[in-house]
């Protein structure tokens, strides 16, 4: 799949609407091919508390549905066409679902691919993993 055409299905997606109390969701769309060559979107969900979720996390809610955890594109649209990439948050998220994640290709703004391996370049989990390894504790 092309990289135009993935940004174009997110685009799509979008659906911006305000909701109870000071809520909105929508504003941000988020399209992923999955290794197996399926398409998964998502939409953000901002609540007045700062609960809510990214669309790239509603996305991968849906591909996990379908049973699949490994992405080989992804992208996040705002509405107004502007490509974000990943939040930290989100980062880690994508790894945490599957570990070769790390390879999947991120597609920033001019529909420029970076592997998420260049923007998570050191987990939360590959540290957790060596303390445990080693058996090297926090010392306050």
């Amino acid at each position: 799949m092309e990289n135009k055409e993935l940004f174009e299905i997110a685009l799509k997606s979008v659906d911006h609407h305000y909701i109870e109390n000071y809520g909105e969701y929508g504003q941000v769309a988020c399209a992923i091919l999955s290794e197996k060559g399926n398409i998964y979107t998502g939409l953000c969900l901002d609540l007045s508390c700062s609960l809510g979720m990214c669309a790239e996390q509603a996305a991968i809610a849906e591909m996990l549905k379908h049973g699949e955890t490994k992405i080989k594109k992804l992208i996040a649209v705002h509405e107004g066409g502007i490509i974000y990439p990943p939040c930290g948050r989100c980062r880690e998220f994508i790894y945490e679902v599957n570990r070769e994640n790390l390879n999947a290709t991120i597609l920033l703004d001019g529909l420029k691919e970076v592997k998420l391996s260049d923007l998570l370049p050191s987990t939360w989990m590959e540290h957790r993993i060596k303390e445990e390894d080693d058996g090297e504790k926090y010392n306050d």
